[in-house]
């Protein structure tokens, strides 16, 4: 092993901490394992994270100095939140003039409900923040603190704009050995009320977190690992520990996030809703374009300014128990075997489970004694549950780790169709048809609120009990699916293979190319302080005009190499008939147009005539596919057109004013899209011509003068 550099991957989870090594060059897996996650050890969750790191590299003979990447993703700032265990915080809202009235009480939140029964405690005292002297800031801190603060918050009007009187609390707190943030660190944007929420949701997150942290980055440097430990974030990326002791609320989510960064390594998906499965729920997420979608987190029912990914969870999984009453199921989950603490039926050994009983019990008090159990003559009892319905009927594949065969599954089975009635198929059956109909909900809405073509969407499972679900759910709604390679472990994947990112956002209303400019060089000083090498990065910038928001996404990695997941390029005939399935048109009406980078613009032309046939008009349908045979656009009625970066000021402004729609009123520009190198440059946002064109001039200046760009123009 002396030499071949690796990416460790950790991810702790309600039940197991799992970890991975993967080769740096080929990103396959050189070794993998779980071991249960130590919530009562005196040091918390990061003994099992040291212990899992010791035995993993120890197995492999792996070398510390060999460790090129290392990361972690964590439940625990949800679960903090869930669980209520968080510090009780302090506010010191400011503000001056006529913005000190509603800054007084846009500053106060309140207690602020993070879970039904479970609240976080704030106080709250207010100054003027016009001619602020030092003593004021003492006095408010002692009052706090005397109150039983133990972390402060300073929310002030305005401070995106000028943070000073922020930063003098937070110093005039640390002098005091307090932890303290302030609003304009957690956000750029202006709504003192949302940015002051979430600062504080993430000051109370930060004393668990720093513990946490501290432990975990020396037990790093106890194994004389010497590359940074990153740490996993909401929004699919990672961030350096420094950064998460300021923020660690961007680290709430991001045990979801990591799944599906995990399956888009490995899997060609161009529109996809992922399920990570596990046994108690599973989370589902949307991909479109080969990107997973992104929004506001809510705590508590309100809104932050935490960018997350849309990730909605459900009591369905492989361990999900069944409900029965009288002779009828009325249910399947959210209960399971594990909160119930009985083993799966199908997975005991046949000979166990003689002289079967049935019985019903109440897995939590309070609970309805309805949920099935089997109890053998041995006295044991086996939960019936959703893996054991699946296997029943065939749907796990043999190998699948949720595999257990149908032997054990059909003795437990029997016993509750004799119950009901029914064969124990049929009762198996009417079990998974439940779990499908309650998933499907939520996965049409997430069709519908994504605009995905259902014929195109690819269901993928992934988690320990992917395939408890997912082919039985395609099988019934004739959709398409794949269970995710390495689906037990793809969370733990996705944490390993992480990108570094970075966001920012802030109000401001019509950007001119100096504050573009600007967000663009503050963002990349951002991702760099996260443990980006500046060669890496990638900047987007988006501007939002209904809400007047300018928005900086930038991603890059740790090391100087970009992920390309090693896989064999597709050949044009292949990639002409996945363009052609995008947009539901027959290969032989696709052409490649144009290629550039890793680019292929596929287009279909068509002659649909109208007005009794009089007029003749031309449809173009365009399907852009990257290299790895993942659509990343497709799009009917457009234009499209190559063109060398010389061209911008001339052939390219030319094909803007040919598809700008002008009225008497204004001018309305196309939503324009250009891909160049391993590029997809998103200008849907601008709305003007002088717009586009600085974030065009921005984004292509590393371009040689005759390198060229595809062109996507639509209204």
């Amino acid at each position: 092993m002396m030499g071949q550099k690796v990416r460790v991957g950790i991810d702790v989870g309600g039940t197991f901490t799992d970890a991975v090594v993967l080769d740096n060059e080929t990103f396959e897996i050189i070794e993998k394992m779980k071991i249960p996650t130590t919530h009562h050890d005196e040091d918390g969750v990061a003994k099992g994270i040291v212990q899992i790191l010791q035995t993993i590299l120890e197995s492999k003979g792996i070398d510390p100095e060999d460790v090129a990447f290392i990361a972690h993703g964590t439940t625990q700032a949800t679960n903090a939140l869930l669980e209520g265990d968080v510090a009780r915080v302090g506010i010191i809202g400011m503000g001056s003039g006529m913005d000190g009235l509603g800054a007084r009480s846009e500053s106060n939140p309140g207690h602020i409900e993070l879970a039904p029964g479970k609240r976080l405690q704030t106080y709250h005292t207010y100054l003027d923040s016009k001619n602020l002297k030092e003593e004021q800031i003492e006095e408010a801190l002692d009052l706090l603190i005397g109150q039983g603060a133990e972390v402060i918050v300073a929310s002030e009007a305005y401070s995106v704009d000028d943070p000073a009187n922020e930063l003098r609390v937070v110093e005039a707190a640390n002098r005091r050995g307090v932890f303290a943030t302030g609003g304009h660190e957690i956000s750029q944007l202006y709504g003192l009320r949302t940015r002051t929420r979430t600062a504080v949701i993430n000051a109370s997150l930060i004393p668990k977190m720093m513990e946490t942290a501290n432990m975990t980055e020396k037990s790093v440097k106890n194994a004389n690992i010497t590359s940074q430990l990153m740490i996993m974030r909401c929004d699919g990326g990672v961030m350096s520990i420094d950064e998460v002791r300021k923020r660690p609320i961007l680290t709430m989510l991001s045990g979801l996030a990591a799944g599906v960064a995990g399956a888009l390594m490995y899997e060609k998906i161009s529109d996809g809703i992922f399920f990570e499965v596990g046994g108690t729920s599973v989370d589902i997420s949307v991909i479109k374009n080969g990107k997973v979608m992104i929004q506001n987190a809510q705590v508590g029912g309100h809104r932050t300014y935490l960018q997350s990914l849309d990730v909605r969870t459900l009591g369905i999984a492989g361990g999900s128990m069944i409900r029965v009453q009288g002779s009828k199921i009325v249910d399947v989950g959210p209960r399971s075997a594990h909160i119930a603490g009985k083993a799966y039926e199908c997975f005991a050994a046949p000979a166990d489970l003689a002289g079967l009983q049935l019985i019903f019990i109440s897995p939590r008090e309070g609970d309805s004694p309805e949920y099935a159990i089997a109890r053998a003559a041995n006295g044991e009892e086996y939960s019936y549950t959703l893996a054991g319905a699946a296997n029943l009927l065939g749907y796990v594949p043999e190998g699948d780790y949720a595999f257990a065969g149908v032997e054990s599954a059909r003795l437990a089975w029997e016993a509750l169709g004799a119950h009901l009635g029914l064969s124990a198929e049929a009762a198996a059956r009417q079990v998974l048809d439940l779990a499908i109909d309650k998933t499907m909900k939520t996965v049409n809405e997430m069709i519908a609120d994504y605009e995905l073509d259902r014929s195109f969407v690819t269901l993928v499972g992934g988690g320990g009990s992917g395939a408890v679900l997912v082919p039985a759910m395609a099988e019934k709604e004739q959709m398409k699916y794949q269970i995710a390679h390495n689906a037990p472990y793809v969370s733990t994947i996705g944490v390993a293979l992480a990108m570094v990112k970075e966001q920012l956002e802030r109000t401001v209303i019509s950007p001119t190319e100096a504050d573009i400019k600007k967000i663009r060089s503050d963002i990349l000083d951002k991702i760099v302080q996260s443990g980006a090498s500046e060669e890496t990065v990638e900047i987007t910038i988006e501007i939002d005009n209904q809400k007047n928001i300018l928005r900086a996404i930038a991603t890059g990695s740790t090391e100087l190499r970009s992920k390309d997941l090693a896989q064999a390029a597709l050949s044009e005939e292949e990639m002409r008939s996945v363009a052609a399935r995008s947009v539901d048109v027959s290969p032989d009406s696709m052409q490649l147009a144009a290629q550039t980078g890793r680019w292929q613009l596929f287009a279909s032309e068509e002659i649909r005539k109208s007005f009794f046939g009089l007029f003749k008009k031309k449809r173009t349908t365009v399907s852009v596919v990257d290299r790895e045979g993942v659509v990343r656009f497709k799009q009917a009625n457009v234009h499209y057109s190559s063109f060398a970066r010389k061209q911008r000021h001339d052939a390219f402004t030319a094909f803007l004013d040919e598809n700008t729609i002008y009225s008497d009123a204004n001018a309305t520009i196309p939503k324009v899209f250009l891909f160049f190198r391993e590029k997809m440059l998103d200008l849907t946002g601008m709305q003007t011509k002088e717009q586009l064109m600085s974030i065009v001039e921005l984004e292509t200046e590393m371009l040689d003068e005759d390198e060229m760009w595809l062109a996507v123009a639509y209204q």
